[in-house]
């Protein structure tokens, strides 16, 4: 597998001017798939303007001056993805990575005290060794429970400091919702109705936000219980 990647035939998820240079920055394997994260060095360099080359951007984040999650990270392929939350401990400013309207994974400006937890959706469980219940995360990070109260689908705010859950919205009527693939893809809708379909096609969700639409349950982030609990793309970074 190559180790680099043209600008042209990079992930159309990226928000990157396609014609100024051939080469980009080709993200590592990691948490997310290639397909839906950005690599840390172009966060730094392109999206957020801190570095004007390459070579000053592993220099800041070799330094360890770059958290993801709360974590420290110096590889600048590093795939960052939808939810996680980037702090510049020079800058001392937090973004959260959400997708716009357009479909384009994005930086959105956050206060210091957002920036201690993220929303990780549930996408399996599995029974480990002792028989104790294993939730497996959109992020590939996985948590241990006492309790199987939670179901697939449903989103946790998980505290990076001892990585507790802080508020649970769970995947159902009236839930408000981000969708994050397909037609609607960024848009902000409640959940109307869970339907199942009999047949090997995947179940839909219909959506009431600005107008009605239907979707596939996959693409349906839960973000809050009557509003969201995070700032949205709209706004935009200076």
């Amino acid at each position: 597998m190559s180790k680099h990647m043209k600008r042209l035939n990079a992930p159309r998820s990226l928000k990157i001017h396609r014609k100024d240079n051939i080469w980009t920055i080709k993200t590592s394997p990691g948490p997310h798939p290639i397909e839906e994260s950005i690599p840390l060095g172009l966060i730094i360099r392109d999206y957020l303007n801190l570095t004007d080359t390459l070579k000053e951007t592993k220099k800041v984040i070799s330094n360890g001056e770059i958290q993801v999650d709360g974590i420290v990270r110096k590889d600048h392929k590093f795939p960052c993805g939808l939810m996680d939350v980037i702090t510049i401990s020079k800058t001392k400013k937090d973004y959260r990575i959400l997708y716009n309207t357009r479909g384009k994974l994005t930086l959105v400006s956050i206060p210091t005290k957002e920036a201690n937890w993220k929303l990780c959706r549930i996408e399996n469980k599995t029974i480990i060794k002792g028989k104790k219940l294993q939730l497996n995360f959109h992020d590939g990070q996985n948590l241990i429970v006492k309790k199987d109260e939670f179901k697939t689908g449903d989103v946790l705010k998980i505290n990076f400091k001892d990585k507790k859950i802080d508020e649970t919205y769970k995947f159902e009527k009236g839930t408000i919702s981000m969708i994050i693939g397909g037609r609607h893809i960024g848009e902000i809708a409640n959940i109307e109705d869970l339907q199942t379909i009999s047949s090997p096609k995947p179940n839909l969700t219909k959506m009431k936000g600005k107008t009605d639409f239907s979707t596939l349950q996959e693409y349906v982030f839960p973000i809050g219980k009557n509003k969201p609990i995070i700032e949205l793309p709209e706004v935009k970074i200076q």
